[in-house]
């Protein structure tokens, strides 16, 4: 038995792609009008197929894409069996259904409302400008880089300092001193911000100037290093395409809250229960999650 599901907003990205899909296995091009079936007087159009299609959404999936529209057809024909029942029985009278009814007309309603005049009324030149208003001064983290050589003995490392006193070369004695996996590389961590390294090590490494080696051993728990500091840095602004999803939400929540203030400025709302005209009290904050372990 084929089960339908009501959690559509889940299923963007699997409605789109069937949306194709359907296209393409479909024997001649037809139109929303076009009558697929019949039950009794009833007649199934394409465009109930396609409304059928979003509901399901990602469970069609699990089937091949020739079986999708007999899927969706024997889907619609169930559900109109079933309705003629039920109001051959006088359901669709019942207080109760019709109370469903208006909520589920009231909610298509306000995200029809939601799609069509806020967030699908967000274009590229909006996000454009967004991005550069809010990128317009930035000043992205500091990064280092760096190369190190690791050790396990503290006099090896002092040695190893000596050596780059007397003219060695740093790349050339991580290659062949340096114990970390680093060590084949010359010794090169790459650009790396606060915070990813353990706190003595990063100490070390921030307090150097660039071209600079630390002057004694840094003890942590992997062995004794000796750093040498290739570059600092600011680490560049993101791209508009790595931040697009996240200005167009911030966006549209922006728009949803003026546009939200503007119709209860436009309506008057009365609140008969007094229970209810009371103001809501922030909800604690959670504690943290304690999964940042020093090292």
């Amino acid at each position: 038995m084929f089960r339908i599901s009501m959690r559509g907003p889940a299923r963007a990205l699997a409605v789109s792609f069937l949306a194709l899909s359907l296209g393409s296995v479909s024997l001649s091009a037809a139109e929303p009008g076009d009558v697929v079936a019949k039950v009794g007087d009833a007649e199934i159009t394409e465009a109930d197929i396609a409304f059928a299609a979003k509901d399901l959404g990602q469970e069609l999936q699990r089937f091949p894409p020739a079986q999708w529209r007999k899927i969706l057809l024997d889907v619609m024909v169930d559900m109109e069996l079933m309705a003629q029942a039920a109001r051959a029985e006088g359901l669709d009278k019942d207080p109760d259904f019709q109370k469903q009814v208006d909520f589920l007309e009231l909610r298509s309603l306000r995200n029809a409302y939601l799609a069509q005049k806020i967030n699908g009324d967000v274009s590229d030149d909006d996000l454009k400008a967004a991005y550069d208003k809010q990128f317009a001064d930035y000043e992205g983290p500091e990064e280092l880089n760096a190369r190190h050589i690791l050790v396990k003995e503290k006099a090896e490392a002092e040695e190893i300092i000596k050596a780059l006193d007397g003219g060695a070369d740093f790349a050339e004695l991580a290659r062949e001193k340096s114990t970390g996996p680093t060590g084949p590389n010359g010794g090169s961590l790459g650009y790396f911000a606060k915070g990813q390294m353990v706190p003595a090590f990063e100490e070390a490494a921030l307090a150097l100037d660039t071209g600079s080696y630390t002057s004694t051993p840094v003890e942590t728990q992997f062995g004794w290093h000796v750093i040498k500091l290739e570059d600092k840095r600011r680490q560049e602004k993101p791209a508009l395409e790595a931040v697009a999803d996240g200005l167009r939400q911030q966006l549209m929540r922006e728009r949803y809250d003026v546009q939200l203030a503007e119709l209860k400025d436009r309506f008057t709302i009365e609140i008969l229960d007094e229970n209810l005209d009371q103001p809501q009290q922030e909800a604690p904050a959670e504690a943290p999650a304690d999964d940042a372990k020093s090292e």
